[in-house]
């Protein structure tokens, strides 16, 4: 029997297997449609705590470091200063330690839009959405060090094995559809960010709120079918005696890891259905197609990453995350410009700039951008001047958590806005700072989560994702 053509009468002879046959045959309701149950917040002060601004996100996560005095911090005094030395009594702590002259932008800053937000010809096709975006240009963060670094991105802690915000997410709100993983993952098709797997673990939650990788191009999901067939007899004795082990297991330790693995398998069942139709692209209009950028050279594989986002949104899932750049060895495929900042960056910028308009062209056309988030972050930014010795004008920057920006678009927020600055050179956040605490308080308040309230005990401490700090960023809410 294909596990790809069940038909009605199939899957409810599945019922009869226990827990895993009963996941797949309550998928179906009238009209061999799947459900749209949803799946319940497990925290215990459960939100909305607040009024809800927007109920989903996708989070664009640049790996190596965007360069913010080369994207959305304009500096004109790089250019007056260009080729002089940085000057001052302070020496940066720079990641390599090598603190070369200062270096002008190599993509011209315009104001654009009726806002009038400078960003550079970096991004030529989100520059015509930029009466969509809110701009944090006064990012800091603790660590020059990429892997600690976008721990803390993602889970507001440099240490490694802390929930990260799509955990906390389907934790605090659960998800809005029992057919697929409230937090998805979706990887750049060259390689994993610095850490590797660990920037989308539960951590200390429940194993189901772990992300779950979907790819956007080939194999979805590993493992999702078996690679031969089986017989329905035996599908049925295996599925029976594994839930008589269960249940006599849970019985005897109300052990709540099992719990969690029988919920998994349970969504793994559900899944076979889902993946397949939410994942084939191949429906979508020759525009929308386009529009992201598919079936071109440079950026199918992402616009395909940011369809595949628009698209599990809309059945449900909660959390999106949509990595670019991955694979730090060598060569290094992701946004750490040390040596080339024009061959770096433009290379990466051409493969996500046309995708990332076509995601906020499109979720606005189709009436979601008002109830979606969409943020863009990096885990540092990099120095406006040069990776070099002193006295050589390099083309590459080095890391720099000092100051850099992040960009927001959706829900409740202030479009066509910039908060925040960084010194005259755009070396160091100066003008209301903003730490990864801030941010992700702000981005659960946009949720209707009070960042103080959304916690779980842990080792004797009340945890949350904020650590003991955070304030929502007030002035980039409407």
């Amino acid at each position: 029997m294909s596990h790809m053509q069940l038909d009605r009468r199939q899957l409810f002879d599945f019922a009869k297997c226990g827990i895993g046959g009963a996941a797949l045959a309550s998928l179906l309701m009238q009209d061999n449609r799947m459900s749209a149950a949803s799946v319940r917040s497990e925290a215990d002060d459960p939100p909305p705590h607040l009024p809800v601004k927007a109920k989903r996100v996708i989070q664009i996560t640049a790996c190596g470091g965007v360069s913010q005095v080369d994207s959305f911090d304009y500096k004109p005094a790089l250019e007056k200063h260009h080729g002089k030395p940085l000057g001052g009594n302070e020496r940066p702590d720079v990641f390599f330690g090598k603190v070369g002259l200062l270096r002008k932008s190599d993509w011209e800053f315009k104001q654009r839009g009726e806002s009038g937000l400078w960003i550079s010809e970096l991004f030529p096709h989100l520059t015509n959405k930029a009466d969509e975006l809110t701009i944090v240009r006064s990012m800091f963060a603790e660590t020059s060090n990429h892997t600690p670094a976008t721990f803390q991105e993602v889970s507001g802690f440099r240490l490694n094995g802390f929930p990260v915000l799509g955990a906390w997410l389907s934790y605090g709100l659960g998800s809005e559809t029992e057919d697929l993983p409230a937090y998805v993952v979706i990887p750049d098709t060259r390689g994993f960010p610095a850490g590797g797997t660990i920037n989308w673990t539960n951590g200390f939650l429940s194993a189901r709120h772990q992300g779950v990788i979907i790819r956007s191009k080939g194999q979805a999901i590993n493992d999702l079918f078996p690679d031969r067939e089986i017989s329905q007899d035996t599908e049925v004795a295996s599925r029976t005696l594994l839930a008589k082990l269960n249940e006599e297991h849970h019985r005897e330790r109300g052990d709540d890891v099992l719990l969690a693995r029988i919920r998994s398998y349970e969504l793994a069942a559900r899944m076979q259905l889902a993946v397949p139709e939410v994942t084939n692209l191949e429906g979508e209009t020759a525009t929308t197609r386009e529009q992201y950028g598919l079936d071109q050279a440079d950026t199918d594989d992402f616009g395909r990453g940011c369809l595949l986002a628009r698209r599990l949104l809309e059945r449900g899932v909660r959390f999106v995350q949509l990595y670019s750049g991955g694979a730090f060895g060598s060569p290094r495929i992701n946004w750490d410009g040390h040596e080339n900042m024009v061959q770096n960056h433009g290379r990466e910028a051409k493969r996500i700039d046309k995708p990332l308009a076509g995601l906020i062209s499109d979720l606005r056309q189709r009436g979601m951008l008002d109830d979606t988030l969409v943020v863009f972050t990096s885990e540092f930014g990099r120095t406006p001047f040069t990776q070099s010795a002193g006295d050589v004008l390099g083309e590459g920057r080095d890391h720099n958590q000092y100051g850099f920006s992040s960009w927001l678009a959706g829900g409740g927020l202030k479009h066509g806005f910039a908060l925040g600055a960084t010194d005259e050179v755009g070396m160091k956040a100066v003008e209301d700072r903003v730490h990864w605490n801030d941010f992700h308080a702000t981005i659960l308040r946009l949720l209707g989560i009070d960042h103080q309230r959304l916690t779980y005990y842990h080792n004797g401490i009340r945890r949350r994702l904020t650590n003991i700090g955070g304030q929502p960023i007030d002035g980039i809410l409407a």
